[in-house]
């Protein structure tokens, strides 16, 4: 079997609002920085390889100059808001000793990418996954599913998809892969 991990709240928290929090004590700030670049289109172009951070940025700047130092400090610490979920790590040594294949498919910034690239060990566990970033697709879209499955020769049918959004999940199963909705490391231990 071919286990396959989302990122973002499988692997590391993604909580833009709690990360922002901890960065300006303004409540109004905080919404405004949530509306300005987790909302905004530019975050998901970021996701496509559209958009570099740098790029994203200036964008912010010139549609919202008066909170220029807030986006700025934003986006100069937001490799921080991804910390890992040590409850799904500890697992992902225990899919491979069992002899599963270990993926990951995620939407995700170059920046970020290279950030959890280099910062954590465990992705040398993985046999291999894809980036929405490097090919121009993000979840739900079938592209980004069947990619991974090219790429690594998968089929479908032996494929465990964890991930913690509804409509990413039910994209997978389009595909022919088992979609489980991630909510706790727990429901990977079912399947081990």
């Amino acid at each position: 079997m071919n286990f396959i991990f989302d990122i973002g709240n499988v692997l590391v928290e993604y909580k833009p609002v709690e990360f922002l929090e901890s960065l300006f004590s303004d409540r109004l700030l905080v919404e405004k920085m949530n509306e300005v670049i987790f909302k905004s289109p530019e975050w998901l172009d970021m996701d496509h390889g559209i958009f570099t951070h740098e790029e994203a940025i200036e964008i912010y700047c010139e549609r919202d100059p008066y909170f220029k130092a807030a986006i700025i400090e934003t986006m100069q610490n937001v490799c921080d808001m991804f910390i890992p979920k040590p409850e799904t790590i500890e697992l992902l040594p225990v899919i491979k000793d069992a002899g599963h294949g270990l993926y990951f498919l995620s939407n995700i910034h170059r920046e970020i990418r290279d950030y959890l690239l280099s910062e954590h060990e465990y992705y040398k566990l993985f046999d291999g996954g894809v980036f929405s970033c490097d090919v121009d697709a993000i979840k739900p879209s079938a592209k980004i599913y069947r990619h991974l499955l090219e790429k690594y020769s998968l089929i479908p049918s032996g494929c465990l998809f964890f991930d913690d959004m509804e409509e990413n999940v039910s994209a997978a199963e389009k595909e022919g892969i088992k979609g489980i909705l991630f909510t706790t490391a727990e429901c990977i231990k079912e399947f081990l």
